[in-house]
């Protein structure tokens, strides 16, 4: 159906109807009652609170009551990027989105300065993260904001002495931080 059929048909719809049609969607759809939860109660602060736990638990996980060991990080990028995925969709502040963004790539590092971290995959990954947040913080004109946070990774990136610590300095060259 395209979107024009779907305006002709709810035009067609009473009140009632389109109440009936909304109060089902938001039962029988997680991702509608979601939607809906988050837009009549916010909460923006608490859901990036929330959200930074479960990104640093990835590189620093919490030993279990009762537990003889502690598990090992997982590092899995993918868990922030369904994360910022998910606050995008929701229409969180822009500012919000650029924190988290950052602070995926800085919990990393803090993880990456006390382990040694052979995979090659993870410099990549975290490179990627910090392109998708330079590119996110121009296309929302909010790159000056975050000036110094972006050149602290850059700098961390050095101190560590990561191997891609070329590709980030060359992103910065680019946008002249």
């Amino acid at each position: 159906m395209s979107k024009r059929d779907l305006k002709k048909y709810l035009a067609e719809l009473t009140k009632e109807q389109l109440e009936e049609q909304l109060i089902e969607l938001y039962e029988k759809f997680s991702p509608v009652k979601v939607y809906y939860d988050f837009v009549f109660n916010p909460k923006e602060d608490k859901l990036l609170q929330e959200s930074k736990v479960k990104i640093s638990h990835e590189y620093f996980p919490i030993k279990k009551p009762g537990a003889r060991w502690r598990p090992k990080a997982k590092m899995r990028r993918s868990v922030a990027q369904k994360i910022i995925k998910h606050f995008i969709s929701l229409g969180v502040d822009s500012f919000i989105i650029a924190d988290l963004m950052l602070y995926n790539i800085e919990i990393a590092q803090t993880y990456s300065s006390q382990n040694l971290i052979k995979q090659e995959l993870f410099y990549k990954s975290m490179f990627n993260s910090f392109e998708q947040a330079i590119n996110f913080l121009i296309s929302n004109s909010i790159l000056s904001d975050y000036k110094a946070r972006i050149n602290a990774i850059y700098d961390e990136t050095v101190q560590q002495k990561w191997k891609n610590r070329y590709d980030f300095e060359a992103i910065l060259d680019k946008i002249d931080l």
